[in-house]
């Protein structure tokens, strides 16, 4: 036999290599080995039938958290991989230089699924982020220490991505632009990306912006008023547009409070979807409204961005992102990562960070993943909890909104 496994009978999308067509696609020693029309059975140690499905490179999450155990607010990555069709979480800065490499022993180097990350700016990571505790990490300038970010990167350059800010009244309380600006000091010192949330006021989106580079990551990017990228007439606000000429990635990172279907569909209406699209997956937002990866691909299906879009803000535009051309892609010889997801029909409603809600005829679900050539089935692809779970978050939308303390959970 030739192959450890082979996905056979699926339609294959590929954005990055620009495949749209029924392929079979088999791995052999963790890479993907052939992607061809009709690749025998018997050629395989492992078949799985994709009959009906759609084979795609394994989603890669540029924003989530899962320092799951180190901190206040981390998922389980491996609970999710599956279920999610996520072969690669990225970490957006839950740790900082002073416990990172706890992260890296503790959860990184246990965990089936992979995982890379930000390092955070605060030396703390996102320490004070709760139900009953919000601490911002960026409000005491004495833990943004730009040197210890540099170290930190630089000794763990094997799995850190870029450098992550919270700016804002809830992360930064009266810092105001100096996390920005000493992150991007950092970013700058280990030659990486940065990563730079905003949530509300001060400091504004106004001031964030125009000190972000190219390949640099706004995310965040369809967050509601304050600090919302459109007028309230829907127009884009210009240094958006500026932004996007000038090469800065825009990424969904939905999370509990920062996504907005009105915004969403306004800037879809003005050509400017989102480069990226990420869950923000947290503790207080993986049971609704942001679920997962793929809740957050269907709710941008439902608005209208078309499904090899949608893919490609999943697979090729993250890897691209992090600078991983091995990841997010079917191309043979890259990492035999692989997604294989299904469209549910059905009649299901959505609900973004504002309590607004979106009926769709379809969602995305996931039949399994594979790793590295290894088949990770989805267990819980016909568990009625599940759907039970999706559903009674959208019922019960309007109590939880009027209980909410978006101040805690502006993430």
């Amino acid at each position: 036999m030739q192959f450890d496994l082979l996905l056979k009978g699926g339609r294959l999308i590929d954005p990055a290599t620009g495949l749209d067509a029924p392929r079979d696609v088999a791995i052999a020693n963790g890479r993907i080995a052939a992607v061809d029309a009709d690749i025998p059975a018997d050629r395989a140690a492992q078949v799985v039938d994709a009959t009906g499905c759609i084979v795609t490179p394994g989603l890669v999450d540029l924003h989530s958290h899962v320092y799951w155990g180190g901190t206040s607010l981390g998922v389980d990555a491996d609970r999710l991989a599956a279920k999610s069709g996520t072969t690669t979480f990225i970490d957006a800065g839950s740790a900082g230089a002073g416990n990172f490499l706890g992260f890296r022993r503790h959860v990184m180097e246990r965990s089936k699924v992979r995982i890379l990350a930000y390092v955070n700016i605060s030396f703390a990571g996102i320490f004070g982020f709760s139900q009953t505790v919000s601490v911002g990490e960026c409000s005491d300038l004495r833990l943004c220490e730009p040197r210890e970010v540099v170290a930190a990167a630089r000794e763990h350059r094997d799995v850190v991505v870029g450098v992550k800010v919270r700016s804002g009244r809830h992360a930064g309380g009266i810092s105001g632009i100096a996390p920005v600006d000493l992150a991007l000091e950092a970013a700058d010192q280990a030659g990486l990306p940065l990563m730079a949330h905003i949530d509300e006021p001060p400091p504004g989106r106004s001031e964030v912006l125009p000190r972000l580079r190219k390949g640099d990551i706004l995310t965040h990017c369809f967050r509601p008023f304050p600090n919302a990228p459109v007028f309230a007439s829907g127009a884009v606000r210009p240094d958006m547009r500026l932004a996007r000429e000038r090469g800065v990635i825009f990424d969904l990172g939905h999370g509990m409070g920062s996504f907005d279907f009105a915004v969403a569909r306004a800037m879809l209406e003005e050509g400017l979807a989102p480069d990226v699209i990420s869950s923000d997956v947290h503790l207080y937002c993986v049971d609704g409204p942001a679920f997962d990866i793929l809740v957050c691909m269907s709710k941008l299906l439902a608005l209208g961005m078309p499904l090899v879009e949608v893919l490609r803000a999943a697979t090729q535009a993250p890897a691209r992102a992090i600078a991983r051309p091995d990841l997010g892609t079917l191309a043979v010889g890259t990492v035999g990562d692989v997604a294989v997801l299904r469209q549910r029909p059905g009649r299901f409603t959505f609900v973004d960070a504002v309590g607004a809600s979106l009926v769709a005829d379809q969602r995305l679900v996931c039949e399994g993943i594979a790793i590295g050539g290894t088949w990770w089935p989805n267990e819980a692809i016909n568990d009625a909890s599940e759907t039970e779970r999706f559903e009674a978050h959208a019922a019960h939308t309007h109590v939880e909104v009027a209980a909410r303390h978006f101040g805690h959970r502006d993430e």
